[in-house]
Formats: C-alpha cells, sequence, structure tokens
C-alpha cells in the first residue's frame, strides 16, 4: 500500500512553490520522496524558501522563470530536462486582485488572466510536450472555489480559476492516452501569512469563514499535502480530468443561520 503514494525517484515541478499553499504541497511532496524544481519569479524569495526546504532535508533545486513568458518557460523546461524528466508538475503560481468590477481596469483584468490561466497552458504546454514523448505524466492545476462561485472584487479570478477547471478537463481529454493524468485542487479558505490580517477573533470576514464552513474552521496548509501526494502518486493512475475540492464542506452545503 505504501509504494502506491510513493515518489521516490520522481521529479516534481511547482510554480510559485516558494511560500504559502504552493510551499506547503510542495513539502507533502518531498516527504514522500520526490526530487522538488522550485519555481519562482523573485531571487531572494527563492532563494529563501530553498534555504527552508532543504533545512527539513528535503532535495530541492531552484528555477527562477516568469510562467507566463513562453521563451522563459521553454529555455527552463530544457535546462531542467538535461538532468532528468519533469515527472510532476504543479501548476500554482497566481495572482488575484480585489476590484469592483466596474472599477477595473482592462490591463488589471488581463493580468490575472494571464498570470493564472495563460500561465498553466504555457508551462503545461511545454513539460506536457516531454512526457507524451514518454508516455507518462502527472499534471495538477491548482483551481479555487471561484471555479465554481463568484464573489465581490474577484471577477478576473473567478473567470480565470472557472477556466483553468475547463482547461484541466480539456488536457485531460487530449492526454490521457498518452498515460498523462491530470487533475485540479479548488483550496477552499486556508490560513497563511495573506489572510491573517483577516482571522483575528472579531473580524467580520472570520466570522464569516467560521460559520460558511462545516468543519468550522481554517484550512491548515498541511491540509493540501495528502490530496497533491495522491494525485502525483501511482494511487490517482485512473483518476483524470477530476477538481477535488479541499474547503472544509464548504461547496457541499448551503450555510446556517447565523444563530445556529
Amino acid at each position: 500500500m505504501k509504494n502506491l503514494f510513493d515518489l521516490s525517484g520522481k521529479r516534481a515541478l511547482i510554480t510559485g512553490g516558494t511560500h504559502g499553499l504552493g510551499m506547503a504541497m510542495a513539502k507533502g511532496l518531498g516527504n514522500a520522496g520526490a526530487e522538488l524544481l522550485i519555481n519562482g519569479h523573485s531571487p531572494a524569495k527563492l532563494e529563501a524558501a530553498l534555504e527552508e526546504y532543504r533545512s527539513l532535508g528535503l532535495n530541492a533545486n531552484g528555477f527562477l522563470f516568469d510562467v507566463t513568458k513562453e521563451d522563459q518557460v521553454k529555455t527552463a523546461i530544457a535546462e531542467i530536462e538535461k538532468d532528468g524528466p519533469i515527472d510532476i508538475l504543479i501548476n500554482n503560481a497566481g495572482i488575484i486582485k480585489r476590484i469592483p468590477m466596474e472599477d477595473m481596469e482592462v490591463a488589471d483584468f488581463r493580468e490575472v488572466i494571464d498570470v493564472d490561466l495563460v500561465g498553466p497552458f504555457i508551462v503545461s504546454k511545454h513539460v506536457g510536450k516531454k512526457m507524451i514523448q514518454r508516455k507518462s505524466g502527472k499534471i495538477i492545476n491548482i483551481c479555487s472555489m471561484m471555479s465554481e462561485l463568484g464573489r465581490n472584487t474577484v471577477s478576473a479570478y473567478a473567470a480565470a480559476k472557472g477556466g483553468l477547471k475547463m482547461l484541466t478537463r480539456n488536457m485531460a481529454t487530449e492526454w490521457a492516452k498518452h498515460n498523462i493524468q491530470v487533475n485540479g485542487i479548488g483550496p477552499g479558505y486556508f490560513a497563511t501569512e495573506q489572510t491573517k490580517p483577516i482571522r483575528i477573533d472579531g473580524h467580520p470576514f472570520n466570522e464569516f469563514i467560521l460559520n460558511r464552513t462545516p468543519s468550522g474552521r481554517w484550512g491548515d496548509p498541511k491540509d493540501l499535502m495528502g490530496v497533491a501526494v495522491f494525485l502525483s502518486s501511482p494511487a490517482s493512475d485512473f483518476v483524470n480530468g477530476q477538481i477535488i475540492y479541499v474547503d472544509g464542506g464548504i461547496l457541499a452545503t448551503i450555510g446556517k443561520p447565523s444563530n445556529e
């Protein structure tokens, strides 16, 4: 049974793996035996992240490139593959701009779409070509609850993540015949440095999330480790085109009255 989840000898590229949820998933894969190929766009952040990975005894190397620039992606993938195959790809790099739709500039909308949707297309295209040749590969796209639901001020993010859900399904449709499994993970609301200011007791959004989530808590980044390992491992060899939501049950319920 342990062999089903063993990633020893596998090489995993995680975009945006320098912090937050991307780092948590990368640590999960590293602890399962994978060699970590960490992408970032800030030299300082990438170096700090590599120090943390290595302090935990994980085999990690870093690569600076912008996921929206095809020439940079193509060059980086070729460089990485000189030392061995990319067996696993996690398209995690992403941004969000919280702006009311009527006030949002077209340039801001396009930037979010470019990073959150076009980026995964570009990276998957060049990694996927190599996987097709080898007839083997795992690709995980990091979607969102906004792949299913709308929310105020996140029109561009929701459009990108909804598109990423359908890109995931289409990638699976086209590449399953090459023994490539393409799936998505949709995180709910997680306790990260980014959400720290709104997770204090008494903050309206904190109360909203705690009441809206059947589990009654924010997600811990470690909650994503298991599903990331599962979708990267032989245990998921017949799982394709699926989005697994790790959200404490939010999408399963209409919610509860505030006085319950």
